[in-house]
């Protein structure tokens, strides 16, 4: 893969980071009943950001839960490995607004994997999505509710998100997939 250019760097995810927290507290209006819940692994960090800005805005805490979509995946063809169950928050979801954060949404399937563990999980009032990127090419009738940046992209190309919290640095990047 090389890189074919720096779509976001630093300062341009803070800004969008800071647009999408003011955004899910405008059209929620505030943070009652509100929790952010992580898709592992970037969604993870993204929804911490996300918290922290509202926090910095509302100044209180909101929930943030972190969820592995493994078992519910259907692009996979098997599990090397035992995911995490997600029992920390079994029930706390009943009536709340759950806003799914990922780094980026592509086909739509990591997000209905997600949407199948949380109604698992419980019957929350309502889910929104938040993504960084929407890099277009939905496989589902999915969409996000809060985009920090829409990248159109050929299927020959990667959205590679970086955040200093997994990769030392802030960054996304679009890759070719080179031909040998």
């Amino acid at each position: 893969m090389i890189t074919k250019a720096v779509i976001m760097d630093e300062k341009a995810i803070s800004r969008a980071t800071t647009r999408i927290a003011n955004e899910i507290l405008e059209r929620n209006k505030g943070i009652k009943d509100l929790v952010l819940v992580g898709i592992k692994t970037r969604g993870v960090p993204f929804a911490g950001r996300l918290a922290n800005k509202i926090k910095e805005i509302e100044g209180e805490d909101i929930p943030v839960f972190v969820l592995d979509i493994s078992l519910y995946r259907d692009d996979l063809k098997e599990i090397d490995y035992i995911p995490r169950v997600n029992e920390e928050f079994k029930g706390i979801i009943n009536d709340k607004i759950i806003v799914l954060v990922d780094d980026v949404i592509y086909t739509g399937r990591t997000v209905r994997a997600a949407l199948d563990a949380i109604i698992d999980k419980g019957r929350p009032k309502k889910v929104q999505l938040a993504v960084l990127v929407d890099r277009g090419h939905r496989e589902l009738p999915i969409r996000a509710d809060f985009v920090g940046k829409n990248v159109p992209t050929s299927k020959s190309e990667v959205v590679g998100v970086k955040f200093i919290e997994t990769d030392g640095l802030d960054e996304v990047v679009i890759k070719e997939k080179v031909e040998d």
